[in-house]
Order: structure tokens, then C-alpha cells, then sequence
């Protein structure tokens, strides 16, 4: 195993001055972990509930729209690139991931396959209810819900409301 597999990623300290853009009137509850803000950008008056983390990477960026909730115990991952729009509500334990392991092959472990990367987007005016979990390469639209524990594997359209294991779109918002 080469050496690097084995380094710390930090303590998940931070400072504001920290961020690639920190908008005005953002909250940061105690608990909450934040890794390379330098490629991090919150708009103005985002909630960060505690415990939750912010996992930069050291390419690609995390972007936050203003008047964003984000929940308690929550997880974002942005190797592969996040875009959080504006007015987004996330609930408590959602989790964002930007990156999944290829299938390599029987002779290779996962843990030692390729690592691929995929954009989320998330539009403005979203709903992503608690312990919802968005994959790789997902874009939630517009005003789109998830459902409380739903797993997002596609695209959900504009004011669809999606729900389950996979995420399935259960009707339109009026």
C-alpha cells in the first residue's frame, strides 16, 4: 500500500477566511467540519447544522446557494463537483457523493479500482428530505422533493416529487 492511502485528511478545522467565498450571515453550528475550503463558496445566510461536513477536494468546487438549509449530520462530498442552488432545504443526514469506484474486475479490490468522478447539481428551490442520499452525476431540478430516505440513482425532473430505493417520481408539484 503506498504511503499516501495512509495520511490524515486534517481535523476539519476552519477558518471563514478559509473559503473560496463566504457570503454574508452564514451559520456554522459546533460540530461542523470543513475540508479545503479553498475550493468552497456559501452565498449568503447558508445554515450549516452540526455536525454536518463539508468535504472539499483539492480539485473541482463545492458551490452553495444563498438561503440554503443544510441539516444536521449531513455529508457532501465534492471530488466530482457540487452545485447547490439557492432556497435548497436539506435535511438532517442527507448525503451528497460525487464519486463512486469502477468496476475493475474480480481480481481487483474495490477499494483498489478506479475512482470516477460526477458532477450533482442541486436547482434552487429543492427539498432533500432527511438521511436522502444523492449519487454521482444526479441533477435534482427545480422545486424538485426527495422523499426521507430516498436513494437518487438519475435525474429527477423539475417539481417532481421522488421517493424510494431507487428514487422513483411518485407524482408532479402543482
Amino acid at each position: 500500500m503506498s504511503a499516501h492511502r495512509n495520511r490524515s485528511h486534517g481535523t476539519g478545522e476552519f477558518e471563514p477566511s478559509q473559503f473560496r467565498a463566504l457570503g454574508e450571515g452564514c451559520v456554522f453550528e459546533r460540530g461542523v467540519m470543513v475540508f479545503h475550503p479553498e475550493n468552497i463558496s456559501l452565498g449568503d445566510d447558508v445554515y450549516v447544522g452540526h455536525q454536518a461536513i463539508l468535504k472539499g477536494y483539492y480539485r473541482n468546487e463545492m458551490v452553495i446557494g444563498a438561503h440554503t438549509w443544510i441539516g444536521q449530520m449531513c455529508f457532501f462530498h465534492s471530488a466530482g463537483g457540487l452545485r447547490v442552488g439557492e432556497r435548497v432545504g436539506i435535511g438532517p443526514g442527507v448525503r451528497i457523493i460525487t464519486s463512486t469506484h469502477a468496476e475493475a474486475g474480480r481480481d481487483v479490490p474495490v477499494l483498489f479500482s478506479p475512482v470516477e468522478m460526477a458532477e450533482v447539481v442541486i436547482e434552487d428551490d429543492c427539498d432533500l428530505g432527511v438521511n436522502s442520499v444523492i449519487l454521482p452525476g444526479v441533477r435534482v431540478g427545480r422545486g424538485a422533493v426527495v422523499g426521507a430516505g430516498a436513494v437518487v440513482t438519475a435525474d429527477v425532473p423539475p417539481f417532481a416529487v421522488v421517493a424510494g430505493v431507487p428514487a422513483r417520481v411518485l407524482r408532479m408539484r402543482p
